[in-house]
Order: structure tokens, then C-alpha cells, then sequence
């Protein structure tokens, strides 16, 4: 069985892909968005996952799971919004959102995903 690491650092890979799975690392706010609210910062936060899921041969569509992590649990509403209008119709992946504290003091969510890549269902 083989692993495929992508862009893999010292610390960690951007993603990992086993089995035709993906596992992305934890994805925030870029760093034009990290000072914005929680509806620009969860919009940069997907749009970064969207570019990695291309990157790595997958997209929307074939999410499996979420992990998301909100500094304020009354950031959830305004996340929501934006995480309804980004995940495809029919396409919700299972998901979890939890508060968790940032690895940065101006970052207010994170997330982590796995997807299917595309092609290999």
C-alpha cells in the first residue's frame, strides 16, 4: 500500500493520500484575511481548501469528513452561513465543529478535511 505526501515539510504535509483518501492538514484564514471577521476569514479558510483539494485531484463534491474548529462558539451562525453556500447540494460531508483556541491570536477557525480523490470511487 503506498502513501503519497504532499509538500511535506519537516513538520507535517499539506495533505497525505492513502487508499485513494486525502487527508489535508489544518487549513485557516490567509494571511490577507487573518484580521477580518468570521464570514471573511471562513470564506479565505475554504477557498484554501478548495485550491488544495485541486491541487491534489479532488474538489467539493467528494468531501467525506470536517473537523471545524471556531475560537467563539457565537462565531457558529456566521460560519454556518458561509459553510452552507460553499458545500454542494447533496454533497455534506460528516462533520464535526468544536471550540478549540487558535494557533494564532487573530485566527477565529480552522479546519481539516479528508475527500475521496476524484476518479477512484
Amino acid at each position: 500500500m503506498s502513501i503519497q505526501r504532499h509538500d511535506t515539510k519537516v513538520r507535517m504535509s499539506r495533505a497525505v493520500i492513502h487508499n485513494d483518501v486525502a487527508y489535508l492538514c489544518g487549513q485557516v484564514a490567509g494571511p490577507e484575511a487573518r484580521h477580518g471577521g468570521i464570514t471573511v476569514q471562513t470564506e479565505s479558510m475554504l477557498s484554501r481548501v478548495d485550491d488544495l483539494l485541486a491541487e491534489i485531484g479532488s474538489d467539493r463534491e467528494h468531501l467525506l469528513t470536517a473537523t471545524i474548529y471556531l475560537k467563539e462558539g457565537s462565531d457558529f451562525a456566521a460560519m454556518n452561513a458561509v459553510w452552507d453556500a460553499w458545500v454542494p447540494e447533496g454533497h455534506a460531508p460528516a462533520r464535526t465543529c468544536v471550540c478549540a483556541p487558535m494557533p494564532a491570536d487573530e485566527l477565529k477557525v480552522e479546519i481539516t478535511v479528508t475527500a475521496l480523490v476524484k476518479g477512484k470511487q
